[in-house]
């Protein structure tokens, strides 16, 4: 598995096995947002230092900006003539809104991905150094 699938599987950037957040589904409402403190396989520590998390908005705006730009393009290619505006900024709210627990997941995942390295020996080596 490289960085990439990692990343959209939102598993741990060294083992590529502990899951990053609590649960598979993003849109369990109240864990929604809840992460690991650390790797349940090798114990890596998600947040490295206070205010870590907040990069991955920058990611998270990434994403929507290219989403905006996607779905505008897509109305004027497709809706120009036939579908009012509004109805056009109105529904590219109700999905932006809908889609944001999937971007905030993908955003803190991508943004672990890329301070991290991939070290498939970390699990051995963290339950070796906790048993002695």
């Amino acid at each position: 598995m490289n960085k990439v699938e990692a990343a959209l599987k939102m598993k741990c950037p060294r083992c590529h096995e502990g899951d990053i957040f609590e649960t598979k589904n993003p849109f369990v409402l109240g864990k929604m947002t809840a992460m690991h403190k650390n790797c349940p396989e090798c114990n890596l520590k998600y947040e490295k230092e206070v205010g870590f998390f907040y990069g991955a908005m920058y990611v998270s705006y990434a994403f929507n900006i290219a989403f905006f730009v996607i779905t505008t393009v897509a109305y004027y290619v497709y809706f120009e003539t036939r579908v009012d505006w509004r109805i056009y900024i109105w529904t590219y709210l109700l999905i932006t809104f809908i889609l944001f627990p999937v971007f905030y997941r993908l955003s803190r995942s991508l943004w672990l991905q890329f301070f991290n390295d991939y070290k498939p020996l970390s699990k051995e080596i963290s339950s070796s150094e906790s048993h002695g």
